[in-house]
């Protein structure tokens, strides 16, 4: 593949992947390293890949990967407290649309990892349940498993908000 081609795909498709990464991480300055990191490997195999729309699902596969294992080779304990910006839609209370996504963020965050990745491919990237299996690598049965007990615990959260914080 063309060597310039890499940066056109980093242009291209650099956006979308980070939101990917911060939606599975909650946090902006993972997601970059994460992203970073993903793209490195891309680059070193640039001139072996021939398709060049399986390279996004390449790197998508690569963030989940090192989410789902992050904690584990992670050295530091340090934890940056920037959140990414948000976009207030014209006519909307942008305090209140802060409020209700940062409980979404931290309600997501307080998921398991797994449950939290499956949410995040199946309503971000729209996977069916057998996609989302092969990439986390677990049955479609598990997916649903994850999937179901992941939205319970998001709905007990929004529950307890509406009663007290966000209502």
């Amino acid at each position: 593949m063309d060597p310039n081609g890499f940066d056109a795909f980093v242009a291209a498709h650099g956006t979308p992947l980070l939101r990917f990464a911060f939606l599975l991480t909650g946090n902006y300055h993972l997601a970059e390293d994460m992203l970073q990191e993903a793209l490195m490997r891309v680059h070193r195999r640039w001139s072996t890949l021939e398709r060049t729309d399986a390279i996004s699902s390449y790197v998508r596969k690569a963030i989940l990967r090192q989410y789902l294992s992050w904690r584990r080779r992670r050295s530091s304990s340090e934890t940056p407290s920037a959140a990414a910006p948000d976009v207030a839609l014209p006519g909307s209370d942008h305090a209140e649309r802060y409020a209700e996504r940062d409980a979404l963020r931290q309600a997501l965050s307080a998921l398991p990892r797994q449950q939290r990745a499956v949410l995040v491919l199946r309503f971000y990237e729209d996977l069916d349940d057998t996609a989302i299996g092969e990439l986390i690598g677990c049955s479609p049965v598990t997916v649903r498993a994850h999937a179901s007990r992941g939205l319970a615990r998001l709905r007990g959260t929004a529950h307890e908000l509406q009663g007290g914080q966000l209502r």
